[in-house]
């Protein structure tokens, strides 16, 4: 008896991908952005928001955004694309996870897929705990819901930004909302 093989491709689900970097985010974050162009189709992008670094004292404040994208590629290989920008972008990963940051691109929402695979956690877990990840989502999907909890991304982010102390940056948001905008030639993932 022959043997099937079944391979589930997604079309067109909607992903949000956070960014985050507390090393020159001015110009990180917006290259970043013009890299995830060839992932999918840039649906909407956060405001850039400040956040105190955790881990150490003394590190720089991050910034963070998160950017909705719809995008033919499944989960894992989507992570693995996001890896390779990071890597391009000069990210080095070490063993201390509060190390500063050239750039830092998560998987955070996948539709309403739930995910446990290797590092490859769907929803993130810390969309429940982190009050600026729950604005980042709010902000570019605030209908989207959190798909263990059912609660729509608004309402979560409303719950959690009570102990939030979020501040916008102007500047770089406008960046980040001009490379959305336009793709460039060079806004290849490598």
């Amino acid at each position: 008896m022959p043997v099937v093989a079944c391979i589930i491709h997604v079309m067109g689900e909607q992903a949000v991908i956070s960014l985050g970097s507390n090393i020159e985010p001015e110009r990180h974050l917006p290259l970043a952005v013009g890299r995830l162009h060839a992932l999918g189709r840039v649906l909407a992008v956060s405001a850039a928001y400040c956040t105190t670094a955790i881990g150490p004292e003394g590190q720089p404040d991050f910034v963070n955004a998160a950017l909705l994208i719809e995008t033919d590629h499944p989960p894992k290989e989507l992570q693995r694309a996001l890896r390779q920008i990071e890597t391009r972008l000069g990210r080095r990963r070490t063993p201390d996870k509060y190390a500063p940051r050239v750039i830092d691109l998560d998987l955070v929402l996948f539709g309403s897929h739930v995910v446990e695979e290797g590092s490859l956690r769907l929803p993130d877990p810390d969309l429940l705990e982190r009050a600026y990840l729950a604005v980042l989502a709010a902000e570019v999907a605030p209908g989207m819901r959190h798909p263990i909890t059912g609660e729509r991304m608004a309402a979560l982010a409303e719950r959690l930004a009570v102990s939030a102390r979020l501040r916008m940056d102007d500047a770089i948001t406008a960046l980040l909302r001009t490379r959305a905008a336009a793709p460039s030639a060079d806004d290849s993932p490598g």
